[in-house]
């Protein structure tokens, strides 16, 4: 079989939900000697052959995807300040007890493998035949799970958005421009130290104008973000992706708004460093049309009193009632041991696709208007439900407060978790040995 491992591997996605790096701790190519100390991170090191096959890693996925390489000796420096923080991350999970047992990283392994229809041993097979070790691309998964639940536990789970934090972004005129526009943005940055000197910042000044110097000669930026930014998406050329007018830092939304799509920002400066942005382009998207369905319904739980076979047999009573005539809102209020809809006559008002259980929406959208399902199951018990009318509905309005909500929390997760990676970086004893090699 014709496989192309690294390509293969750029696409595994964890069960829960986050993209698994290429190679975390660059330890996966077999039968490397740990042979050299290239760092000594707190009381623990990074080895040469840990660099060598991170590197060899990144380069290898650079060259498929048809990227300019920047020197090796630039490269090189990144990639270890990736493992540096890799290896930080590491050392606080365990020192607060976060572990991943065999049979998570099992079930994390297994996920992958069937994301890319293949059984346990096919993916084996085409890893030692690309010459990687199973055991270390093991740990690499388990490292991987163990980081994403230190930043879930440290950052994320603590951010919170309030109403009144959506409502005063809704009125913003950056959300209502973007609501149909959307933007592609190349980032590069120069950084400065926390307490940097104010020559620290006149070079950091200088090396940031030559950049833009060599942009306005004709320079390509993707290509100075590989060799010179400091970015986290230095390696893949500075590109942030697509992202509305809301999703862009408030940093740079005032230089974006005035750029035409190619152009490059002037300089922006913050205690982070010098930052330059490129509006690579530009798009639009249009409204969000659903099909609404207005449905009412009778639910009836069993218990340790009530059978499965009890709560069918009623409602197929009720439903006999109901073909003879009978008030589906007054058996609703009188039967239904749904208390919010029992009130309203067995009412569940309008419903967009998705917002009910499968087997309630499976039922519900194979009934035409005015018709009444046979009694079914769904996890909350046995259900009849009667779909009363649909519409189209512009659901723009909906999705722009919940996009809201996730812009709102991503930005704050992102500058959390910078800030957060930063103090950990600063407190930390490093001490580099690369040039001793």
């Amino acid at each position: 079989m014709n496989f192309n491992f690294l390509k293969f591997f750029h696409s595994c996605v964890y069960s829960a939900g986050f993209v698994i790096p290429l190679l975390l701790s660059g330890t996966a190519y077999a039968g490397v000697p740990l042979d050299r100390i290239v760092a000594v991170v707190n009381e623990d090191v990074i080895m040469q052959s840990e660099l060598r096959n991170k590197l060899r890693t990144i380069m290898s996925q650079l060259t498929e995807k048809n990227a300019q390489l920047p020197p090796r000796d630039i490269l090189e420096k990144q990639v270890l300040e990736q493992l540096i923080l890799n290896k930080l991350q590491l050392q606080f999970a365990a020192s607060t007890g976060i572990l991943v047992d065999d049979e998570t990283l099992n079930r994390a392994i297994g996920n992958i493998a069937t994301e890319n229809k293949l059984n346990l041993s096919q993916f084996r097979e085409i890893l030692e035949r690309d010459g990687y070790s199973y055991e270390a691309f093991r740990e690499d998964i388990r490292n991987e799970i163990i980081i994403s639940r230190l930043k879930q536990r440290q950052v994320d789970n603590r951010i919170t958005v309030t109403d009144r934090e959506i409502d005063n972004f809704l009125v913003t005129e950056e959300v209502q421009s973007g609501t149909e526009t959307e933007y592609r943005l190349s980032h590069i940055l120069i950084t400065t130290p926390e307490e940097s000197t104010q020559e620290e910042i006149e070079q950091a000044r200088m090396v940031a104008e030559k950049v833009l110097e060599d942009l306005a000669n004709g320079e390509d930026f993707a290509m100075l973000a590989r060799t010179i930014s400091d970015g986290q998406q230095a390696q893949d050329g500075g590109d942030l992706g697509w992202r509305k007018a809301g999703d862009i830092p408030s940093l740079f939304a005032e230089q974006v708004s005035t750029l035409k799509e190619g152009e490059v920002s002037e300089l922006i400066q913050n205690p982070g460093g010098f930052h330059i942005i490129k509006l690579a382009a530009v798009r639009s998207s249009d409204k969000y049309m659903v099909t609404q369905t207005r449905a009412r319904h009778i639910l009836i739980r069993p218990n340790e009193l009530v059978t499965d076979n009890d709560a069918k047999a009623r409602l197929e009573q009720l439903k006999l009632r109901l073909e003879g005539g009978g008030s589906f809102e007054e058996l609703a209020r009188l039967n239904s041991e749904d208390p919010a809809s029992a009130v309203n006559g067995g009412d569940l008002g309008w419903s967009n696709p998705g917002s009910t259980v499968p087997e309630f929406e499976n039922e519900m959208s194979q009934l035409e208007p005015g018709e009444m399902s046979n009694p079914f199951k769904t996890p909350f018990g046995w259900h009849i439900v009667q779909v009363m009318e649909r519409r189209q509905h512009d659901n723009t309005e909906d999705l722009k407060r919940a996009r809201a909500r996730e812009i709102i929390r991503a930005r704050k997760i992102e500058e959390a978790q910078l800030n957060w990676l930063r103090s950990l970086r600063d407190e930390a004893y490093v001490e580099y040995r690369l040039d001793d090699i």
